[in-house]
């Protein structure tokens, strides 16, 4: 405890200083294609939000900065619009070099920054501008083979020779309703799908899409900045609307001739995945039904258009979207499932049919990391001890048998595997570990580190390493029985015999777990200095789980989500040192909406809210998500009146709600908040606001942003929740 007393306390000012508290850490790592370099994203020292670009070689040697973003950066260049949305989509929050891309040959890294392209040379560290253009280039990438640069540039795919020449359109009507190469907004924000071209093996072909979104919507909102608003018409495919159509091309580079593949008659549907064989011989489309309860394997004949079906996967409820499909040299692939009840892996054939299964048993895979053939093993992430830890672990493709895990229990393991050999890079983190990355050998051994990270003298957060508090973790059981995970940490100092406030940190919604054995954010260790208690739950329909809880909230959502999060304010009851008079919760986005669904529960618990960017009515918000969950109004109209917000508002409590909004959200749009506040106000109940001018969902808020959003939180939780400063 004396430790304690005597280390530094955290400011709200240091947390969102330069640097950053947790330390160097390696983003957007990757292997070169022969495994002798690895090459990462840092961000600077005296910017947390710019990065550079970074490389270290396996043989050993200080990592050296391979491209810094400030001598790359143009001055007074304006993203544009179609690139600050496909920021957006992505959650990219940085400048600079905020993404690379390399040839499979080991010999170019592209590089865009800020709208122009760079390529780097590996064999003479040369660095060449590409493009000179006034319009961004966009979602560029270099052809396997190296021989070309490609991206899309006012709605067109152009190429590139890299070796010199000059640029070459593949197409050229495009236009912003009707598009060439483009990744859709419900491919990028729900599908997690960023691009809408594939470059063939040999680079002679190149698949890619056409987006018509003529017939989507025209959703007008007010895009609210600093010194003036303006009407964005956005084109927003919203519940139970158009969404556009998309085909699919395959194009000949050396002509530009086009072949129209075959997506079957019915157009109103999603084209989630692309991949090519190995061989380049055969195009292979997943393509998803638009109430998502069906998912077929499609193989295209490059060459006709013509296609057949390989496999189908149903699900009464909804079926998942990975990318975990892998193609084989001999023509088969392996295809994760969930009919078992857990996704698992399984290996087909070249007719699509299972071979047999790769894993099994109660527990999920998360995601395959690789594939290696020559070796006859395919290396996956899985939840396999726990939902709340990630290991990477290894099975083989020639015989049945138990996975091996290649790395160690007891946190967060996020993998990049080579091409070849089974070398990893690892970066692993747990409650009192910042984030560490290294290079492993096949066999999980480590190599050497890229960034070591410990949080020893030095580091960013040594001189608070000792009022650190680290969670505690545990299970209560949801009605249905099925355990609900929770984690609790208590401020610095903390005595059992004292009764302290709670703060519920939530999201709940599909997609997204809280509960995870990870380095925290530091902002959450203001809470704690504050005196607070913090504590979260997953709820029923959050991921790393059984398809049966995933799909419990099916037709429900924002039901079973709040039983589960009223379990567990039960159980914070019925420790003997909170404060039950004294709970509050906070979230954003279906956290916001989360919270304000608990404020306005009957007989609330909780006595204050902080709710950020809510969707409070899902008529509001995109087909893919909503649809998935909800069916549409159509459909399923009762769920939608009993999960609109409003219905239930005369519940709030006067003067505990707090509700904060980026005034240019172009994702939960703002008249989702502005509805709340007219139906508040309307009723005569008090409540306070937060919005922010020229901010969206995700992107463009700065560390004075954040640093403002949770200076405002801690004052209102202070004002009404009362706690007492840690010691």
């Amino acid at each position: 405890m004396a430790g304690v007393a005597h280390a530094e306390k955290l400011s709200p000012e240091r947390v969102y200083a330069a640097p950053d508290l947790s330390g160097p850490r390696a983003r957007g790592v990757t292997l070169s294609p022969d495994g002798a370099m690895v090459t990462y994203l840092k961000a600077k020292a005296d910017d947390a939000r710019m990065t550079d670009l970074w490389a270290a070689d396996v043989a050993g040697g200080e990592p050296r900065l391979l491209l810094d973003a400030r001598d790359l950066m143009p001055e007074d260049r304006e993203l544009s619009e179609a690139e600050k949305s496909r920021r957006e989509r992505q959650g990219v929050q940085t400048r600079g070099v905020v993404a690379y891309d390399w040839d499979e040959e080991g010999r170019f890294i592209l590089v865009p920054v800020e709208g122009d392209l760079w390529l780097y040379t590996v064999a003479d560290g040369q660095v060449a501008r590409l493009t000179h253009s006034a319009t961004d280039e966009i979602d560029a990438k270099v052809s396997p083979k190296g021989a070309f640069v490609s991206f899309i540039r006012d709605d067109n795919l152009f190429v590139l020779p890299s070796q010199g020449g000059a640029e070459r359109a593949l197409t050229t009507d495009g236009s912003e309703l009707r598009s060439w190469g483009t990744a859709d907004y419900i491919a990028q924000e729900e599908m997690d799908r960023q691009t809408g071209y594939w470059w063939s093996p040999d680079e002679t072909r190149i698949a890619l899409t056409h987006v018509d979104q003529t017939g989507v919507d025209v959703v007008e909102r007010l895009d609210i900045g600093a010194t003036g608003a303006e009407i964005v018409k956005q084109r927003y495919p919203r519940v139970g609307r158009p969404n556009a159509v998309v085909d699919l091309y395959v194009a000949d580079v050396a002509t530009g001739a086009r072949v129209r593949i075959d997506l079957g008659a019915e157009t109103d549907i999603y084209l989630a995945r692309v991949d090519w064989a190995k061989d380049g011989k055969t195009l292979y489309v997943q393509r998803q039904s638009r109430d998502q309860r069906r998912l077929d394997l499609l193989a295209a004949d490059p060459a006709t258009g013509e296609t057949r079906v390989l496999l189908t996967e149903t699900s009464p409820h909804w079926v998942e979207l990975t990318y975990d499909f892998k193609p084989l040299t001999d023509g088969g692939f392996l295809w994760s499932s969930e009919q078992s009840g857990w996704r698992h892996l399984h290996l087909h054939g070249p007719d699509g049919k299972r071979v047999r299964p790769l894993t099994s048993g109660a527990w999920p895979v998360d995601a395959v990391a690789g594939v290696d053939e020559a070796r006859g093993v395919v290396t996956f992430t899985a939840f396999k001890d726990s939902p709340i830890e990630r290991r990477l672990y290894e099975a083989s493709l020639r015989t049945p048998g138990e996975p091996h895990p290649l790395t160690a229990a007891g946190g967060w393991w996020t993998v990049k595997m080579a091409k070849a050999g089974g070398a990893f890079v690892g970066a692993y983190e747990d409650p009192a570990t910042p984030p560490r990355t290294g290079l492993y050998r096949a066999d999980g051994t480590l190599v050497r580190w890229i960034e070591a990270n410990g949080l020893a003298e030095g580091h960013p957060y040594a001189p608070y390493a000792a009022r650190l508090r680290t969670p505690t973790y545990g299970t209560i059981k949801a009605e249905d029985g099925q355990d609900l995970w929770w984690s609790l940490r208590t401020p610095p100092g903390f005595d059992p015999a004292k009764r302290y406030p709670v703060i519920v940190q939530v999201y709940g919604g599909p997609g997204s777990a809280t509960v995870r054995r990870i380095w925290q954010n530091p902002a959450d260790q203001l809470y704690l200095e504050a005196g607070y208690i913090l504590f979260s739950l997953d709820n029923r329909g959050t991921p790393h789980r059984s398809v049966a809880f995933k799909t419990a909230i099916d037709r429900r959502l924002g039901q079973l989500e709040v039983a589960d999060q009223m379990a567990g304010v039960g159980y914070l009851k019925s420790l003997p040192y909170v404060d039950p008079a004294r709970i509050g919760v906070t979230g954003w986005s279906y956290g916001g909406y989360m919270s304000l669904l608990l404020m306005t529960a009957e007989n609330s618990p909780y006595a204050a809210t902080v709710a950020g960017a809510p969707p409070t009515e899902w008529t509001l918000y995109d087909t893919h998500y909503t649809e998935r969950y909800m069916g549409t109004p159509a459909t399923d109209p009762a769920s939608y009146a009993d999960s609109d917000v409003l219905n239930r508002v005369g519940r709030l409590k006067p003067g505990s709600l707090m509700l904060m909004h980026g005034m240019a959200d172009d994702n939960v749009t703002f008249d989702n908040s502005t509805r709340l506040m007219a139906a508040l106000q309307a009723q005569g109940t008090p409540f306070e606001t937060m919005m922010y001018p020229g901010l969206r969902h995700r992107a463009g808020w700065t560390q004075a942003h954040l640093l403002h959003r949770t200076r405002m939180t801690l004052d209102f939780f202070a004002r009404k929740l009362t706690p007492t400063a840690a010691e």
